[in-house]
């Protein structure tokens, strides 16, 4: 066997392993970034534990239709990158998202969520979901204010009655 043909099947296992292993994988057509520009979202991604890669479409449509996920390969024409998010779902579908509002050369195609396949418009949908943080925080405040509450209604009762008893 060739050693071109051994790199790419090395490539095609890597995109694979990747696939698998995330839970969410956002395709986005960068064309027309700056250096600068694309330098920028890779931290942002980075920071955020996002893995950014671009491969050839080829090599990823192997990859997907090995995995069965075919109908992800009709989002890989042009120049695609691919988003790797392995902890929160909607984390590189929301950076992604907020870096196109202000760099309009950046555009979502598609994504794959814990194996469902979803085009732009469902995957600008899960960039609207807020951080895991911010869900937790208003999961909290929503037991807390009934909680509030009939700790407020005890205290009245406990202070109605002590005013009658000193009556």
């Amino acid at each position: 066997m060739n050693k071109n043909r051994q790199l790419k099947e090395a490539k095609v296992s890597e995109i694979k392993e990747k696939l698998e292993k995330a839970q969410s994988v956002i395709l986005s057509d960068y064309q027309g970034l700056t250096v600068e520009e694309d330098t920028e979202l890779r931290q942002k991604l980075r920071a955020s534990g996002v893995e950014y890669k671009v491969y050839k479409n080829k090599l990823v449509t192997l990859a997907a239709k090995e995995l069965g996920l075919e109908g992800i390969t009709e989002f890989l024409e042009g120049p695609v990158s691919i988003a790797f998010g392995y902890e929160d779902v909607t984390v590189p579908a929301r950076i992604l998202s907020d870096f196109a509002k202000t760099h309009k050369k950046i555009e979502l195609k598609a994504g794959i969520v814990q194996g469902d396949i979803y085009d732009a418009e469902k995957v600008k949908q899960l960039a609207a979901i807020p951080p895991k943080e911010v869900l937790i925080a208003k999961l909290l405040g929503s037991f807390k204010a009934p909680l509030s509450n009939l700790a407020y209604v005890l205290n009245a009762i406990k202070e109605d009655k002590e005013n009658q008893a000193a009556e």
